[in-house]
């Protein structure tokens, strides 16, 4: 007999829990693409999406995932041959280079490993060391690693030597879970995508750009039509957002994320209930972890874990074991430990995740947690006893 009938949880970092609003606004026959309820509604949707980012600038959509996101961004700014600089804390950072790369993008990479952040002061030295870089490229927080790195000093040491790079920011698993300001910490450009943070299903991704970066983009000889961002953040027809058709029922789904985030809750209450909810997570895992090491978060200081999804490590291959007891017993799915190790290592079935962005709150973290403690019990895998005691704590303090 399983537990695991009734409706499923899925704990892994993207795609989210979606609200039973959105699901809801996106129940509709397809709606009239040239005039109507629908151009008014897009209409309302870009003044928002401007203040989730926190900028005053630009922002365009895509029908795409966050690489395509990726490559948006790679082709309004880069011509084949410039350089960019980019800071890696997981797999991701190697991801946006590796797309950076594949269209004639010629990349330093700075590789901080998967446990830390970046380091601004080396990032200052290469970027006195290299005049000819045009971009920074960094990850705000790692999907994989769940490291989450300082935006605001990364700035800094750009200005501190004196370097005219851009700063473009991936924010794909941070946006709308942890505090992001894009004009009041001198980011150029951010990338993000509809299916982790903003509550609605994969497949819209979007660029934001301030002044900078489009005066950047006039020179850019990657762009081509479909990626061109000039007529999506400005256009005089309504079908060049897009360059064709519209994504209608995501956009339904995303006026009601929209409008639960910003106009409802508000943005400060978002990142204060990701905040609470991660400090639960971070508990049990402590808790666990008291007096058997082999369990543990992969980041060890807190100011430098994501607030959207936590990496954690148990003895191979316990955590594969565990992940697969979840789901089939508690109806519970975590998280692969993506790109912590490769495949064929056997310390790659001793990562999970855990993701506890978007649509969350306190019964359902809990709850995903309490059936985790039920695995680690049920397995026989030794673990400290106070972890889900622990996180409750957490839960109640609210500090």
């Amino acid at each position: 007999m399983s537990l695991a009938n009734g409706r499923p949880y899925l704990a892994i970092p993207g795609p989210s829990v979606l609200p039973d609003r959105v699901l809801a606004a996106m129940q509709r026959p397809s709606p009239n693409i040239y005039s109507g309820d629908l151009i008014t509604m897009v209409e309302s949707l870009w003044p928002d999406l401007l203040d989730l980012a926190g900028t005053r600038g630009h922002v365009a959509a895509y029908i795409c995932n966050g690489h395509g996101a990726w490559e948006a961004a790679n082709t309004n700014i880069f011509s084949r041959g410039d350089k960019a600089l980019v800071l890696a804390t997981g797999r991701f950072g190697h991801g946006w280079a590796g797309t950076a790369q594949a269209l004639g993008v010629e990349v330093e990479m700075i590789d901080f490993g998967r446990s830390v952040p970046v380091d601004p002061a080396r990032v200052e030295a290469a970027l006195r060391a290299d005049p000819a870089i045009r971009a920074v490229l960094m990850t705000h927080v790692d999907t994989a690693s769940s490291v989450k790195s300082d935006v605001r000093a990364v700035r800094a040491a750009i200005d501190a030597a004196g370097h005219d790079a851009l700063l473009a920011v991936d924010c794909v698993a941070s946006l709308g879970c942890d505090e992001f300001r894009m004009d009041d910490w001198g980011v150029d450009l951010m990338v993000g995508a509809s299916q982790k943070g903003l509550m609605t299903p994969p497949g819209m991704g979007f660029v934001w750009f301030n002044d900078k970066a489009a005066a950047a983009g006039k020179t850019a000889a990657l762009r081509t039509p479909y990626w061109d961002w000039t007529a999506r953040a400005h256009p005089q027809e309504f079908w060049q957002y897009w360059f064709g058709t519209a994504p209608t029922t995501h956009l339904y789904a995303l006026r009601e994320s929209l409008t639960m985030l910003l106009k409802e809750e508000g943005l400060a209450n978002v990142w204060a209930r990701h905040a609470a909810l991660a400090r639960a997570v971070w508990a049990a895992f402590d808790g666990w972890g008291v007096g058997h090491p082999s369990i543990g978060l992969n980041v060890a200081d807190p100011a430098a874990r994501g607030h959207s999804v936590t990496a954690a490590r148990l003895s191979a291959p316990d955590a594969t074991r565990l992940r697969h007891w979840c789901e089939r017993e508690g109806g519970v799915t975590l998280g692969i430990g993506l790109g912590m190790a490769t495949p064929q290592d056997p310390e790659a079935s001793g990562a999970l995740r855990v993701a506890h962005m978007g649509h969350v709150n306190a019964h359902m973290t809990l709850g995903a947690l309490a059936v985790m403690q039920a695995g680690l019990t049920a397995l026989g895998i030794p673990h400290g006893a106070s972890g889900l005691a622990d996180a409750a704590a957490a839960i109640a303090v609210k500090v």
